[in-house]
């Protein structure tokens, strides 16, 4: 079993289980990996996803093995397989929170952007080495420079340097910091904090924070009213909601 999953009070809690490996990534923990994101999709209990790694680190990246096996005929189909991954994160209707410790390295970065929120412990090591390796950074990549700003995804994807959990913190790619025996105490509060929202509307919100990623002003703001008036549709008011919270 190459994923850990365990489904319990509305909450998923994923662990890449190939710890003699540092959860390095290769096809087969990437296509198991794929298939729970897949089933939890369609899971109306799901409240919130936990995302982690047994072991010493969060992950180390693509598989390095792996990668010196690709030719130009078969690497698209490799990467294609990170991005369906990351993608299916983005496409749960709750929020997936990051569990980082260890290493957080290529792919495992780009799975933890791929991610809602993030919370690390501290002494977590970041890098983005694939141009050392003689390729670029790729697929959700993409998603650096949004999450702490193109500087700073240049200075990480150029020169392949790592970083340390506070300088992440301190460039907004961490939402929290924590020592390593607080992690799982500082996971939970959070998980807490998101299962005290209302289902639907966090849904909502998370739809919308893709959309500002990249649409124009103009646009998001449409989007957002109309996100907002389609709130108030249903049995469920938001006024009876308001009425009870003040009580």
């Amino acid at each position: 079993m190459l994923v850990d999953v365990k489904v319990e009070g509305g909450v998923a809690r994923i662990f890449l289980n190939r710890p003699e490996k540092v959860n390095a990534l290769h096809a087969a923990l990437l296509d198991e990996l794929l298939a729970c994101l897949e089933k939890l999709r369609d899971e109306e209990t799901l409240r919130a996803v936990v995302l982690g790694g047994h072991g010493k680190a969060f992950c180390g990246g693509a598989d390095v093995a792996e990668l010196a096996a690709l030719n130009e005929s078969n690497a698209a189909a490799f990467v294609e397989r990170i991005h369906r991954v990351c993608a299916a994160i983005r496409e749960l209707p709750v929020p997936v929170v990051a569990r980082l410790h260890g290493a957080v390295i290529g792919a495992g970065m780009e799975i933890a952007a791929a991610c809602d929120l993030r919370i690390a412990a501290d002494g977590t090591k970041l890098a983005m080495p694939e141009v050392r390796l003689g390729i670029p950074s790729v697929v959700e990549a993409a998603l650096l420079p949004r999450l702490m700003g193109s500087g700073r995804a240049a200075w990480l994807v150029l020169t392949g340097e790592t970083i340390d959990a506070r300088r992440a913190g301190e460039w907004g790619f961490l939402e929290e910091i924590h020592p390593a025996a607080g992690l799982d105490a500082a996971v939970e509060r959070l998980v807490q904090r998101l299962l005290a929202n209302d289902r639907a509307a966090l849904a909502a919100q998370k739809r919308l924070l893709q959309l500002w990623e990249g649409a124009p002003l103009a646009t998001s703001i449409a989007e957002s009213l109309r996100a907002f008036t389609r709130a108030y549709a249903g049995p469920n008011t938001i006024s009876s909601r308001i009425k009870e919270q003040k009580h």
